[in-house]
């Protein structure tokens, strides 16, 4: 098994440097499987939902929906994974101080990654504590 860096992820996924993103792609679909740990995945999310690609909600659901159809992709943690992109593309924006926000990628992760904590290590991590309004839709998430 390899590991990849959020850029290795970019180049596969947006082919904005055909050199690095076919260096990329031979890493992806090669022989030996491919770790991407959390941190890379939400990184390249908010890379992508950001200024320059603006990737709606949607769009990244797609994007995170094409890395688990990617056969050598290996996720740290698939299962919680999975759970963040459910909650995620279920969330329901709610209007904060006049402006529309929704729960992002990372919030959903992030409380699914604290839910699956406690459940290995057989404690209560409950609530997930958090200020931020949409993320508080998510089960699991309370305000302090």
């Amino acid at each position: 098994m390899i590991a990849i860096d959020t850029n290795v992820l970019l180049r596969y996924l947006l082919r904005d440097d055909v050199k690095q993103a076919d260096k990329a792609k031979k890493l992806i679909t090669g022989e030996r499987k491919v770790l991407v740990v959390d941190a890379v995945l939400v990184e390249a999310m908010w890379v992508l939902k950001g200024k320059r690609y603006n990737l709606n909600k949607e769009q990244i659901v797609d994007t995170i929906m094409l890395l688990f159809a990617e056969s050598n992709i290996v996720f740290e943690d698939g299962q919680v994974v999975w759970c963040a992109l459910k909650d995620y593309a279920l969330a329901e924006p709610i209007k904060v101080k006049g402006k529309t926000k929704r729960a992002d990628f990372a919030d959903a992760l992030i409380i699914n990654k604290a839910i699956k904590y406690g459940k290995i290590h057989n404690i209560s991590v409950a609530p997930v504590y958090t200020f931020d309004k949409a993320a508080l839709l998510i089960d699991g998430a309370e305000e302090p």
